[in-house]
């Protein structure tokens, strides 16, 4: 009689396994597509029943997800999105593709995770596999997921498989896709890890291997430290190349033609997205359990968070000395919303923090973002859900004090901007490299 192991290898070798993957945000849905693609049957979980409604019927629900891969995926009839979370105990392995945020005090919050662990384990069955993909601090699959899914009655590496995956979805970037960026593996017991690495070993190009899932949990944080700790340096360096008069864009550009110890990195008016400006904080939080002080993290945190008011300070600066009265009662037109360009995403936006110290500053804030036609509702930023984003029109242009460019999306007219605002303040030096210059354009 075969083992729960060989019966599940047995299955995912022969893409007989059926995969399940836990939420359907820019996360679990390419990764199920992936998975689709290499010739699995996908279920996907979801509590957002107008999603799973969206996806079913092959309606767009991402901006940059190819909708035609969706229905592509429909077609095989090996894929469908579900949310009921009874049936999580139909699939031989479950992927957790669930929201880790933080708190309002900057603490890490895994009530999605904990809520995601409770609905499997009361449907758990002998045999599966479960991988936690969500960013968190080192420790949680084995401190968190573990004993919740172990009170389940399976023990762990016999009958119940654990580990932990890092997703490294960069959404909008066609250069990386899912399929071919290498996937890290992390397990506390060989027959775990095996498992998760067979079964990414079927998606995607390359798998990596690591000794526990705790060393999984620190790579994804190592990667996301290191982006936010550069661009805070950068951001720095623009603040101090503005104060010198030098053009930090043009510095960095310079120095990215050196071909060796160099890696370019860019400024902007604050971070943005569900990885860079919240990862840090989950092991921030965690080393203070070992009494370790994390002073070059915080440091990068306080820098970035920093950005939004600079912008700010620039553009008010920029009004007062073309003999304006400031912010107060100044209508601002921002370009973009989300927080990066080609995307619709908006968490942790820097535009939602740009929006409110604005208007704390008195002035009317309106703005442009062909992919996020309107503002959704967020946690930290409730009083802005609802705003629609607004036509770019010359006489929209014309009619305001001044345009800040805060997300420089691909097709936006940067030329008719040039022309009709009376004054650009552009955080992403999307003007220079449309070839715009001018005495109305200042960078910030």
């Amino acid at each position: 009689m075969s083992t729960p192991r060989e019966t599940l290898d047995r299955a995912i070798g022969a893409r007989d396994a059926t995969i399940g993957v836990i939420g359907l945000g820019y996360v679990g849905l390419p990764l199920a597509l992936s998975a689709v693609r290499a010739g699995f049957r996908v279920i996907g979980f979801d509590v957002n029943p107008e999603r799973v409604a969206r996806i079913n019927a092959g309606e767009p629900v991402i901006a940059h997800l190819d909708t035609d891969s969706v229905r592509a995926a429909l077609a095989t009839g090996r894929f469908r999105a579900s949310r009921d979370m009874d049936g999580l105990g139909e699939p031989d392995a479950l992927l957790i593709c669930v929201p880790t945020p933080l708190t309002r005090q900057r603490e890490p919050d895994l009530s999605f995770v904990r809520r995601t662990a409770a609905d499997i384990a009361r449907c758990l069955r002998p045999g599966q596999l479960v991988v936690l993909e969500s960013t968190t601090w080192p420790g949680t699959t084995r401190e968190v997921l573990a004993p919740i899914l172990a009170a389940a009655g399976r023990t762990l590496g016999q009958d119940l498989f654990l580990a932990f995956s890092p997703e490294r979805e960069d959404p909008g970037n066609a250069a990386h896709t899912l399929a071919g960026t290498p996937k890290v593996v992390g397990a506390d017991d060989p027959a775990s890890r095996d498992l998760a690495a067979l079964l990414y070993g079927a998606i995607v190009a390359r798998t990596v291997p690591v000794s526990s899932a705790a060393a999984a949990e620190a790579v994804k944080l190592t990667e996301n430290i290191f982006r936010a700790v550069n661009i805070a340096l950068v951001n720095e360096l623009k603040v101090v190349y503005d104060a010198m008069g030098i053009d930090v864009w043009e510095v960095i550009e310079a120095a990215a033609t050196k071909p060796f110890g160099y890696m370019p990195f860019q400024p902007g008016p604050g971070l943005g997205g569900h990885c860079i400006p919240i990862d840090p904080f989950y092991l921030t939080w965690k080393a203070r359990e070992y009494d370790v002080a994390t002073r070059f993290i915080e440091l990068a945190g306080e820098v970035n968070r920093q950005m939004p008011h600079y912008v700010i300070a620039r553009l008010a600066e920029a009004l007062d000395r073309r003999g304006g009265r400031g912010l107060s009662g100044a209508g601002i037109l921002m370009i973009g919303m989300a927080y990066k360009r080609n995307v619709d995403d908006m968490r942790e936006s820097p535009a939602l923090k740009l929006t409110e110290l604005l208007e704390a500053r008195g002035a009317r804030v309106s703005f442009h973002d062909p992919l996020v036609p309107e503002i959704p509702p967020t946690r930290e930023f409730p009083g802005l859900a609802g705003r629609r984003s607004v036509p770019l029109s010359a006489e929209t242009l014309a009619a305001c004090a001044a345009v800040l460019i805060v997300t420089d999306h691909d097709g936006i007219a940067w030329a008719d901007i040039v022309a009709h605002a009376p004054l650009v303040v552009d955080t992403r030096n999307a003007c220079a490299r449309a070839g715009l210059a001018g005495p109305t354009i200042v960078k910030a």
